[in-house]
């Protein structure tokens, strides 16, 4: 079902898709100067296809997601208690 949804300070009507994820919810890991590593991988919870499109036809997509952070941090980087 096709709602309005306000953009940028316009309304687009848009239409949210049902997806599901293709092969998981992968974890991208980068290594810190200091060390640490850092894991992250985006969570999405809903994708809404608007009624407005690229410049080459393909429709623009809005994507409600959370940011999923993870570390190994050193010991010597660590707060003692």
């Amino acid at each position: 079902m096709k709602k309005k949804y306000n953009i940028g300070g316009r309304e687009i009507m848009g239409e949210e898709v049902d997806f599901e994820p293709d092969g998981g919810e992968k974890w991208n890991t980068y290594i810190l100067a200091d060390g640490t590593k850092l894991r992250m991988k985006a969570v999405v919870a809903s994708v809404i296809r608007l009624d407005e499109y690229l410049p080459n036809g393909d429709p623009m997509y809005m994507v409600n997601a959370s940011n999923v952070v993870a570390t190994d941090v050193p010991d010597q980087l660590k707060k003692r208690a």
